[in-house]
């Protein structure tokens, strides 16, 4: 039996599906029971919990002998760390109880270090803790910048006219589509053939910055002139506040910015074929952005 956590997120979807392409008994886990249904159209068994709580978590992770586990997101959270150690104290506690012999885990650059990463210090910690599990053969995939979060630069262009955000305009961070985050974690769960803790970076095709990033979506919403502004922190706060995040969750994602403008929080490994992943930028703009940002042109 797997057990896919997050089923209706951007990667857990992903995996959900290749596994059940490959017609791998599959329990999908979300808050929401009416998203769960086409896993179950599929075949798969559909399990309502919050793995906060740890007592539904170990319902959720019975008989399971590999978990795809991830922290959900949370952006309204009024104090995510702690909803972060809540939902790994549940998650490791069930994979313990069950006995669970592979384990994939959503990660990121920067979970090397134990501070200064806004959220990613969570999955540092989640990290170590399923780590701490005899028995538990784990693949940390430290994944680089998700491009899903350039998506609300639509409404940065819509308002001022330029994207715009916290990080530096100059640096070149490992961007990477979370499609290619829930595939890999799929290959290796489907393959099992790994042991013992490893952790391995996911660097997306190419580094980019987010000067680089805003002329390509200049060229495609044909806007070649358009222009980065990096926002001072007090500035952005409220900003991310407007977007629907707690103010607990704003700071956090600030101090998240500050260690990657910094280089505290980075990438470790060198460039390889091994954590290069398919999708470019380009692509992504074209098939993610693009639409979004045309309908929300229409809608206005």
């Amino acid at each position: 039996m797997y057990v896919v956590t997050g089923a209706t997120g951007n990667t857990g979807h992903v995996v959900a599906n290749r596994l059940l392409d490959q017609g791998k008994k599959v329990r999908v886990i979300g808050r929401n029971r009416e998203r769960l249904q086409p896993f179950v159209a599929r075949g798969a068994e559909a399990f309502v919990a919050d793995l906060s709580d740890q007592t539904a978590a170990k319902q959720a992770f019975a008989d399971a002998s590999a978990v795809y586990a991830m922290i959900p997101p949370n952006v309204a959270s009024p104090d995510f760390r702690a909803e972060q150690r809540r939902v790994t104290g549940a998650i490791a506690a069930a994979l313990e109880h069950a006995g669970v012999t592979h384990a994939v885990t959503l990660s990121s650059i920067g979970a090397d270090k134990e501070s200064g990463t806004g959220p990613v210090v969570g999955l540092h910690e989640l990290e170590q803790a399923l780590n701490r599990i005899a028995g538990l053969n784990v693949v940390h995939l430290r994944a680089g910048y998700f491009m899903e979060n350039t998506l609300g630069q639509t409404a940065a262009i819509k308002a001022m006219g330029k994207t715009a955000g916290p990080l530096r305009g100059d640096l070149k961070l490992p961007m990477i589509a979370t499609k290619d985050i829930g595939n890999k974690a799929a290959d290796w769960l489907l393959g099992l053939d790994f042991k013992g803790k490893q952790t391995h970076e996911l660097l997306g095709q190419r580094d980019l910055s987010m000067n680089e990033v805003t002329s390509i979506i200049g060229k495609a919403i044909e806007k070649p002139d358009l222009e980065y502004a990096q926002l001072p922190d007090a500035m952005m706060q409220p900003i991310l506040v407007q977007m629907g995040m707690s103010s607990n969750m704003a700071a956090l994602i600030i101090e998240m910015a500050g260690a990657l403008n910094s280089g505290h929080m980075r990438a470790l490994d060198p460039r390889t074929a091994q954590n290069t992943t398919p999708t470019s930028f380009e692509t992504f703009v074209k098939e993610e952005f693009v639409p979004l940002y045309r309908a929300q042109t229409r809608a206005a």
